[in-house]
């Protein structure tokens, strides 16, 4: 049986239908939709398909608009919107069952001489991720036994996850906390040499973990749930190359929550301490049973 990290590229790795069209997996799991980051990691494939693939990713933004249904494929329909001396442009709709549910425009950029470069050095010092539990270690060391439900989810999971700050499990201890959350990840397998597959698996990653920071004052990340929650937007900037199979700190935060929606933001670091990618996204949050 192939590993996660193995899975993880095959589900990035489209079937080209047509000159311009894709089709994507959409494993038969659990859940109740389609996993966000999984649409926008495969989004952002069929638009580099369609590129001469000398530029890398330096942007997207995107609107999740319906949820997508797990064991459906979902078709990839790109726009070649520009091919410039510098910048390229692609504008991706995912399609399931006739519907829209994902819209997608990414920008591509020839490498450049740098007139000069700055970056504000990451917020704090984190122990690195070598002497942080991951995230199934320290459920079993809180409950005892780890859930079969979560045993399953772990053997399954592409990413190796370690929260910076120890996980809250009562909602006092949830209670005022700031909306801050910093983790360490890294694809728990190689992801081979195709700059734009750790491009799409860190895409596919950054959706994974980062609406948790507008939940920490709220409730417990861990345990019952009192909320739901659905991504609505997503954006992303990507300041320097990077391999997703190598450890990297993704720093995150909420400065504001109110209307239902709270908007997270995240800086992705190397272990140098070298920013490589800048995230915000939105979420829409509900009072589960109300």
């Amino acid at each position: 049986m192939t590993n996660p990290a193995e899975r993880l590229v095959d589900l990035l790795d489209l079937e080209r239908i047509e000159v311009n069209i894709f089709r994507g997996r959409s494993p038969q799991e659990s859940l109740q939709r389609v996993f966000g980051g999984q649409v926008a990691g495969q989004a952002l494939v069929a638009a580099g398909r369609t590129t001469d693939g000398d530029r890398p990713v330096h942007s997207l933004h995107a609107y999740f608009l319906r949820p997508g249904r797990p064991g459906v494929p979902i078709v990839y329909e790109v726009e070649r919107v520009r091919d410039g001396r510098s910048f390229t442009t692609r504008r991706v709709t995912a399609v399931q069952q006739g519907r829209t549910i994902f819209n997608l425009t990414a920008s591509f950029h020839r490498p450049e001489e740098a007139g000069f470069e700055h970056q504000l050095p990451p917020a704090r010092e984190v122990p690195a991720p070598e002497e942080l539990p991951t995230v199934a270690e320290e459920v079993r060391a809180h409950l005892g036994v780890l859930p079969d439900a979560l045993e399953r989810m772990a053997r399954r999971q592409p990413f190796d996850i370690r929260y910076v700050d120890r996980l809250r499990w009562t909602k006092e201890e949830a209670e005022d906390a700031d909306p801050r959350s910093a983790v360490w990840m890294r694809a728990v397998g190689p992801l081979g040499d195709d700059p734009l597959v750790h491009t799409c698996a860190l895409t596919y990653a950054s959706d994974m973990t980062l609406l948790d920071a507008v939940r920490i004052p709220v409730e417990p990340l861990w345990g019952p749930r009192g909320f739901d929650m659905a991504s609505l937007d997503h954006a992303m900037w990507f300041h320097r190359p990077f391999r997703a199979d190598e450890w990297f700190l993704y720093d995150q935060e909420s400065p504001v929550a109110t209307g239902g929606r709270g908007l997270a933001r995240g800086r992705i670091y190397d272990r140098g301490g070298n920013l490589l990618v800048s995230v915000v996204q939105e979420g829409l949050f509900r009072r589960l049973g109300g």
